[in-house]
């Protein structure tokens, strides 16, 4: 359980009280009081041309809606799926119109619901390859938690490589590796229109690395270059449209009340914030590696 508790308190800032949304349909219960903190609902909303919130109050999940059926980016924990299925229902939309699902990284808190999401969506799950050995062990053998942050497996139809793509009813998502904080740790990345303007989105990788060992880790040799390289790849990215797999790394409920109150400007069209969370998980991430290899010095 210290594990647990390690892994919530350091993989995102603490989330801002603000605006949210309690209805009957909250999920079962948890064990531990942060990842029920996590897992508070809020209401369903569009962000901005055809993607939609769908998720918790601090794991994201975001429906990206086609004619031909919809895509679904995370599902949060297992207990999460209770209040994305009943989100999609209250956008109008159905939860068997989802024909896929992607994640952004097999950690228990964004990954936990895709076996079941899967099984009553029927829909076919692409992965990156590091990432979907870790899917089908259901989080077990992490290089960081081992087996204590289990969630149900499940089997990727489809692997993924860097600047792989994805397309559904003419809307297309692009695969960028950014590993690290797992080994396949994916950044998505879309073109939406909105008001005649065509904007860059960006749901962001996970760029954390909570007490994780960044020098000299025998089960992980590559991870300091590993997570160069993901900074490299955020920093060359065009992004109007900032998103991410916690609500707190993007401003989730500050947004929501923004547009609730002014619906002529969207809050959610960010470029500055998304430059300075990547400048700012960067420092931190150095600082982080620094302090090791003093620590190794002495």
């Amino acid at each position: 359980m210290m594990k647990r508790h390690a892994f919530l308190r350091c993989c995102s800032s603490a989330v801002l009280a603000a605006l949210v949304f309690f209805y009957s349909s909250a999920a079962p219960a948890q064990q531990d009081e942060t990842s029920r903190s996590w897992n508070r609902p809020v209401k369903p909303f569009r962000i901005i041309g055809n993607v939609y919130y769908v998720g918790a109050w601090e794991v994201s999940s975001f429906l990206i809606t086609t004619p031909q059926g919809h895509i679904l980016l995370d599902s949060g924990f297992a207990e999460t799926v209770p209040q994305i299925r009943e989100n999609v229902k209250r956008l109008g939309f159905k939860l068997e119109d989802i024909r896929l699902l992607i994640n952004g990284h097999a950690h228990y808190d964004h990954a936990g619901g895709l076996a079941e999401l899967k099984k009553l969506t029927g829909a076919r799950l692409a992965a990156s390859e590091a990432d979907a050995v870790q899917l089908a062990a259901g989080g077990k053998g992490d290089f960081q938690w081992g087996d204590t942050l289990a969630f149900p497996p499940v089997q990727a139809d489809r692997i993924l490589h860097d600047g792989d793509t994805v397309e559904l009813g003419g809307v297309w998502l692009v695969a960028h590796l950014t590993p690290g904080h797992t080994r396949g740790n994916t950044t998505w990345t879309m073109e939406v229109k909105e008001g005649g303007k065509t904007y860059n989105v960006v749901f962001i990788g996970s760029t954390s690395a909570p007490d994780y060992k960044l020098v000299n880790n025998a089960k992980y040799p590559k991870i300091v270059a590993d997570y160069q390289h993901t900074f490299s790849v955020l920093e060359s990215l065009p992004c109007d449209v900032f998103l991410g797999p916690h609500g707190s790394m993007f401003g989730l409920l500050e947004k929501m009340a923004k547009l609730e109150t002014d619906a002529k400007t969207n809050p959610f069209i960010d470029p500055q914030g998304y430059r300075q969370f990547v400048q700012a998980s960067k420092a931190s991430f150095y600082e982080q590696l620094k302090g090791q290899q003093a620590a190794l010095a002495k």
